[in-house]
C-alpha cells in the first residue's frame, strides 16, 4: 500500500480488487432488515431451530475440563478422522481410510481450501445455478471466475441439462461444482446423472467439487441421496466438502471436513496451517460424539423436515399464486410468486407485511432471480403460522 497517497484517496481503492469486489450477501441484507422485528418467523438462513443436543455439548465440556485447549493436529485429531471413516463406511457400505479426511473450521473453509487448491487468476469453475452464493464468492476472492449454467425450471421442478453443462466447459475450466441435494432448489441427482457428470469431468480432465452436505435429507424413504461415492474410482479427481452444521445442529460450532485423495494431505495440511492452524480440540471431541452417537438425532431432524416440507408445499400451493413441487432433497422450498419478478423487493415486503423472513432468489444467481427460498427445518407450529401469514400477504 502507498503510505504517501494524496489526500482524499479512498482507502478502499488501495485494496486488492478481489477483496473490493467480494459481494454483499443478498440473504444477509434481508436478515439485517428484519432481524429485530418482534415475532418474526425466520426461515431465511440454512439452519433448523433445534439447539445442539446435550450429548454433543457434554463431549465438548469434558474436553475443556480436561484442559484440551492447546494447538493440535492440523489435519484433525486422529479420533475424529477415524470417526469420519466409520461414519462413511456405515453410510456408503464400504471401507474408508481415515487418511482421506481433513478437519476444517467449517464447511465454508472446506470450500475455500478446495478452491485454493484448484483455481486462481484466469481459471474458471462451472456451477449449476441457482446455487449457494458463497462458492462463487470464494472463487472471486481467489481471483477465479464462475461460469453459471442455469438449471431448467418447468412446472415447479428444476432439472440439469448435461449438454448445457458440457457446453460451458472451456480450456480455462478447472472444475465443476456439484451440489446434490441442492441448496436452494432441492434438486437431487440420480445415480445415473452423477455417473454422467463424472464421465464428463473425466473426458475434460477437470475436477469435481462435490457438496453433498444435505445427503441425509431425502424424502423417498432412502437412507441417503445418490452420491459420487456410488460411481467413482479411487483415482477420480473429486473433493468432497462437508460440515457438521446441518445433520447435528452445529451451525455455530464452525467445524467441517474435506474428503480428498490422501496424496493431497500435505497440501491440505499446509492450507489449514496458514489459515486457522487447526480446529479446537474440544470442538473436535464434540464432533466425534456427533458421529458416533448422533443417528437418533439425525433421524429426528429428517422426520421434522419431512413434516415441514409437507406443511409448506401444501400451504403455498393453496395460495394459487405459486408454482412448485415439494423438493426431493435438502430442507428448502424454492418458489416464485406469480406476477412478481424482483425477489429482493418481495422478500423485504414479506418481512414487513407477513413478519416472515425468506431469502431472495436473486442471491443465488442465474435462474433464481424471481424466486424465494424458505427453510422448512423447523417445528410444525412455526411453519403452520408462517404459511397462514404468507397466504394472507400474498392474497393481498
Amino acid at each position: 500500500m502507498n503510505m504517501h497517497a494524496p489526500a482524499g484517496t479512498s482507502l478502499i481503492a488501495d485494496l486488492r480488487p478481489e477483496a473490493r469486489s467480494a459481494p454483499e450477501s443478498g440473504i444477509v441484507e434481508v436478515v439485517n432488515h428484519g432481524r429485530l422485528k418482534p415475532g418474526l418467523i425466520p426461515l431465511w438462513v440454512g439452519e433448523g431451530d433445534l439447539p445442539t443436543p446435550e450429548f454433543i455439548i457434554r463431549a465438548a465440556n469434558k474436553s475443556l475440563a480436561d484442559g484440551e485447549t492447546f494447538y493440535t493436529w492440523q489435519r484433525g485429531i486422529p479420533e475424529l478422522r477415524e470417526a469420519l471413516a466409520r461414519y462413511h463406511a456405515a453410510l456408503y457400505g464400504r471401507p474408508f481410510s481415515a487418511d482421506s479426511f481433513f478437519v476444517t473450521g467449517s464447511g465454508m473453509q472446506s470450500v475455500q481450501i478446495a478452491v485454493r487448491m484448484i483455481a486462481g487468476a484466469g481459471d474458471e469453475i462451472v456451477i449449476p445455478t441457482p446455487a449457494w452464493p458463497n462458492v462463487a464468492a470464494a472463487l472471486g476472492v481467489a481471483g477465479a471466475a464462475t461460469v453459471s449454467v442455469a438449471m431448467d425450471f418447468h412446472q415447479g421442478r428444476f432439472t440439469l441439462d448435461l449438454a448445457k453443462l458440457e457446453a460451458a466447459i472451456t480450456p480455462r475450466t478447472r472444475a465443476l461444482v456439484i451440489n446434490s441435494p441442492a441448496n436452494p432448489t432441492g434438486w437431487t441427482a440420480t445415480r445415473d446423472e452423477l455417473a454422467a457428470i463424472l464421465a464428463l469431468a473425466r473426458r475434460h480432465g477437470i475436477w469435481i467439487i462435490a457438496d453433498e452436505i444435505y445427503a441425509r435429507f431425502v424424502y423417498d424413504g432412502s437412507a441417503r441421496a445418490a452420491s459420487f461415492h456410488d460411481v467413482m474410482e479411487q483415482e477420480d479427481r473429486i473433493l468432497f466438502v462437508q460440515t457438521f452444521s446441518k445433520n447435528w445442529a452445529m451451525t455455530g460450532w464452525r467445524i467441517g471436513w474435506i474428503e480428498a485423495p490422501p496424496a493431497l494431505g500435505q497440501i491440505i495440511e499446509n492450507l489449514i496451517q496458514y489459515s486457522t492452524s487447526g480446529s479446537p480440540v474440544f470442538v473436535q471431541r464434540a464432533a466425534v460424539a456427533a458421529l458416533d452417537e448422533g443417528e437418533p438425532f439425525v433421524a429426528e431432524q429428517i422426520a421434522r423436515a419431512k413434516e415441514g416440507r409437507r406443511i409448506i408445499a401444501e400451504g403455498l400451493k393453496a395460495t394459487n399464486r405459486v408454482s412448485l413441487q415439494a423438493p426431493d432433497g435438502a430442507f428448502y422450498q424454492f418458489f416464485a410468486v406469480d406476477g412478481r419478478t424482483d425477489s429482493r423487493a418481495l422478500a423485504i415486503e414479506l418481512v414487513d407485511k407477513a413478519n416472515v423472513g425468506l431469502a431472495p432468489g436473486a442471491a443465488f444467481g442465474a435462474g433464481g432471480e424471481t424466486g424465494l427460498r424458505l427453510c422448512f427445518a423447523r417445528k410444525a407450529s412455526d411453519l403452520t403460522e408462517a404459511v397462514a401469514r404468507l397466504q394472507q400477504a400474498l392474497a393481498g
